[in-house]
């Protein structure tokens, strides 16, 4: 693919003084644009914003499986064949125990996860005492994914010391359909407004491979955009057996940095954080996602996927020449 340099120099300058760039030009740069030509710029537009400091997360599957969605991509659902062995939501002194685990790692915020479509009761009244844990007996920040709940609850979760509330938008609305029936997209863009007029502060991004096209992976970003999310995690599709999209192809190393890249040109001051799939997609290339414009990442294990290790991370940034923003001294057994 050709790229006209001053096109492409003209964008940046733009990203750089504004908000991002426009609707079109994401679609250049997204099928016109040379790669290396697109991260030389990208990489320039995270020094700018962010520096040489990368951002480190880690999460818990905190309730496991039986979930009543039919996200099509998703191993927990109960609609398909693929639901890893289902368990019910851990104990608050569980919950806090998996975030120590981090806590001598380079990992500054740590995220309970629960399936299914929502917390409520003995429930909700158990993760909110592992928020308070965490943030009282951790130096980690805690962070929670557990679907749509209440404004009520989530300034419950803030009261008790709460860092990020987070809650994917997935992919476009117009692709939305053809991923998840049980629920629609406005009601996870409404849920996000909830959270942040709840006194939250908002984390959201996207699934990409799902057979979604340039055009829904802009409206994606777009739409976080709009929504003032400045926490975007970046995720891509590891297909799984009994899934509806069990036999799509993994998305290529080249085309997951090119996702990064646009969104970067699309949310310049947003932090982008690589998240599931990273070893899949970006297999010998992860280093190059820095580049794409990533200042954030995951370590540790996903959901229902292995992640890579805090010590492979740490090497991994070593060699990057980046350095993580919070660096704990490590306590030597």
């Amino acid at each position: 693919m050709g790229c006209g340099f001053m096109a492409i120099a003209d964008i940046f300058e733009k990203t750089i003084t504004g908000t991002g760039c426009t609707r079109d030009e994401a679609l250049w740069l997204a099928n016109e644009c040379a790669l290396d030509v697109l991260l030389k710029h990208t990489d320039a537009i995270r020094r700018h914003f962010f520096g040489n400091e990368i951002h480190v997360c880690a999460i818990v599957n905190a309730r496991c499986g039986a979930c009543s969605e039919d996200c099509a991509y998703c191993a927990q659902s109960s609609h398909h064949d693929a639901t890893p062995k289902p368990y019910p939501l851990l104990k608050p002194e569980e919950i806090l125990a998996a975030a120590k685990r981090f806590e001598t790692s380079c990992a500054e915020n740590f995220s309970i996860v629960t399936s299914g479509p929502c917390v409520s009761g003995a429930e909700f009244d158990a993760i909110a005492e592992a928020v308070a844990l965490i943030r009282n007996q951790t130096s980690l920040k805690p962070c929670v994914s557990l679907g749509n709940i209440s404004a009520a609850q989530v300034k419950t979760l803030v009261a008790a010391g709460l860092d990020r509330f987070h809650h994917n938008l997935e992919t476009s609305e117009s692709f939305f359909g053809r991923i998840c029936t049980t629920h629609t997209f406005r009601e996870r863009v409404e849920m996000l407004r909830r959270a942040k007029e709840a006194g939250a502060v908002v984390c959201a991004g996207g699934l990409f491979g799902m057979g979604e096209t340039w055009g829904d992976r802009i409206d994606l970003a777009l739409a976080l955009r709009e929504i003032g999310v400045d926490n975007v995690p970046v995720n891509f599709l590891v297909p799984v057996p009994g899934t509806p999209l069990e036999n799509i192809e993994p998305l290529g190393a080249d085309e997951g940095l090119r996702i990064v890249a646009v969104l970067r040109f699309l949310l310049p001051r947003a932090t982008l954080r690589i998240c599931g799939g990273r070893p899949t997609t970006l297999g010998a290339k992860q280093e190059k996602m820095f580049r794409a414009g990533a200042n954030a990442f995951m370590t540790g294990d996903y959901l229902t996927t292995p992640g890579l290790s805090p010590d492979d991370d740490l090497r991994l940034l070593e060699k990057c020449g980046l350095s993580p923003a919070l660096l704990r001294p490590r306590i030597v057994t």
